[in-house]
């Protein structure tokens, strides 16, 4: 089993800043797990990649995630991204990814942990009490190509129409709702929101 001391010592070595980050997170989940310590890192890299320092405050750049729950706890701490500030997205797609966009340039760049991920974890933290364990001490010490793919991708909606622009309000001709971001769609040369246009995730009653 990895001593704590050794731990503590990689962790420095691959992220100077991990140890913080990780304590901000385990502070808003009331513990610490491996998929928050897999958001952490992930973050850390995926900006890395991009060549933009992290944490962000400004609106730089643009992630997406693709699931929810503690792997974004992770991912806000060490990018400073959040849904409330509209530079941090959830696509559910239950999956532990995330798309890094650069705002300025467009670049996006797709990231997803390697398939062997908790194999890898298990050989590098050896003698810990339980898989859960090895993968929280391993994820903290490996490095970003041991742990992740790394993908150039294009977006299928451009990044200046995600982001929207303040102010632009409209109401739908259907339910009379107000619709911001320029999330309206045009259907039979109506105005109408996603719900109405036939895209809703509820129904009414």
């Amino acid at each position: 089993m990895i001593a704590r001391t050794d731990i503590q010592s990689l962790i420095f070595a691959v992220a100077p800043d991990l140890e913080a980050i990780l304590a901000e997170s385990a502070a808003r989940h009331d513990h610490l797990c491996p998929r928050q310590v897999l958001g952490a890192r992930m973050g850390l890299a995926g900006m890395a990649a991009l060549g933009i320092q992290t944490p962000r405050i400004d609106k730089r750049t643009l992630i997406i995630a693709e699931t929810d729950g503690c792997f974004v706890d992770g991912l806000e701490a060490a990018t400073g991204a959040s849904v409330g500030h509209r530079t941090l997205r959830i696509e559910d797609y239950g999956k532990v990814g995330a798309t890094f966009i650069d705002v300025r340039s467009g670049q996006a760049l797709r990231l997803a942990p390697l398939a062997n991920i908790r194999d890898h974890a298990a050989r590098c933290a050896q003698g810990a009490r339980s898989r859960y364990h090895a993968q929280l001490d391993a994820y903290q010490i490996m490095a970003d190509d041991e742990m992740f793919s790394v993908s150039e991708v294009v977006l299928t909606m451009p990044v200046q129409t995600l982001i929207s622009r303040p102010g632009v309000r409209v109401n739908c001709e259907s339910c009379g709702e107000e619709i911001i971001n320029e999330r309206d769609v045009t259907r039979g040369g109506l105005i109408l929101c996603r719900a109405c246009a036939g895209s809703a995730y509820y129904l009414p009653v």
